[in-house]
């Protein structure tokens, strides 16, 4: 399925590809979207879910021959909250029995939140549930790259949603992509009432996303964003 086709995704579980290098598995239930980004012999996962549904995630990407070929794995969390978070022990023991080299990013913050394992911030307790502190391999600051094959994704650190809030800005010269957690959504923006939240701080990461040049949206949850700068001013409009 293409990014064209987005409008008639069904309920059902199927991957939707994001020409050239993405491809989108929308959220089961609680889960956040998964997305995998895939450039030779390496891929990016970015989200894993509540963790519930990572087997379900896994065998979509073994069955389409995803991850044929593909020796190193970086998964990143888009912030703390364990909606994105709840997958990445298992999804990268998965990943680790098929040979695939891991590692996890993260912007600093949030990175300091997985490390500590605070639920405070984390929230697993609200989805029933218990997150165990992880290692961070990759710490990064706004304005960092993570690199995929020949790809480079710039961090963008994007405050508001929770502090260590951050989205991956990918232009490899023919679509430019936002992957934007849950700081931006269509037609909204992440809540900020929750813990390390903040409505001004999140005001200010929009007027900062609005500098870049945007072909599609790629949020949390939901729908792609299609009409980026419009968007965006429509919600600074309200907000």
């Amino acid at each position: 399925m293409r990014i064209s086709q987005i409008e008639e995704f069904p309920r059902e579980l199927v991957p939707v590809e994001v020409p050239p290098h993405t491809v989108m598995l929308r959220g089961i239930a609680w889960d956040s979207n998964v997305y995998l980004v895939r450039d030779g012999k390496e891929t990016l996962i970015i989200d894993t879910g509540t963790g519930v549904n990572w087997h379900v995630h896994t065998g979509i990407w073994e069955r389409e021959g995803y991850l044929n070929g593909i020796k190193k794995a970086i998964i990143f969390n888009t912030h703390e909250h364990f909606d994105h978070v709840g997958g990445n022990r298992p999804l990268r023991e998965w990943l680790e029995g098929k040979g695939i080299e891991v590692l996890f990013a993260a912007h600093e913050v949030t990175a300091k939140t997985l490390e500590k394992g605070n639920d405070y911030v984390i929230l697993a307790y609200s989805y029933g549930r218990k997150f165990e502190p992880q290692k961070v391999d990759l710490k990064l600051k706004d304005g960092d790259r993570l690199r995929i094959g020949s790809l480079e994704l710039e961090l963008v650190h994007t405050p508001g949603h929770t502090a260590g809030s951050s989205c991956l800005y990918l232009d490899d010269g023919e679509t430019r992509l936002m992957f934007t957690g849950d700081t931006l959504f269509r037609g909204t923006v992440g809540r900020t009432d929750l813990p390390t939240g903040n409505g001004w701080e999140l005001r200010e990461s929009l007027e900062k996303l609005l500098e870049f040049e945007v072909d599609f949206g790629l949020p949390g949850h939901g729908r792609y964003i299609d009409d980026w700068k419009r968007n965006l001013r429509e919600i600074l409009g309200w907000l």
